[in-house]
């Protein structure tokens, strides 16, 4: 199954900032445990894609280029 990109630059850079910041403030017990639900924004920043707007068919990364070779 080949999973392409569906998370933009701005979009990933939103997702790893709030990921890193809900976990810190968890792990610094200022909130509640709730707070390492950080890891699903997080994790789905460093790997490009996210399942949720596979499913709904978003995608804010730019339109790929495709090399077609005879």
């Amino acid at each position: 199954m080949k999973i392409s990109m569906n998370v933009g630059l701005w979009d990933r850079i939103i997702r790893i900032i709030v990921g890193l910041v809900l976990i810190t403030l968890a792990y610094l017990e200022m909130i509640g445990v709730w707070g390492y639900i950080g890891i699903i924004p997080l994790v789905t920043g460093l790997l490009k894609w996210c399942p949720l707007y596979s499913l709904l068919g978003i995608k804010t990364c730019p339109r790929q280029n495709t090399i077609k070779r005879d």
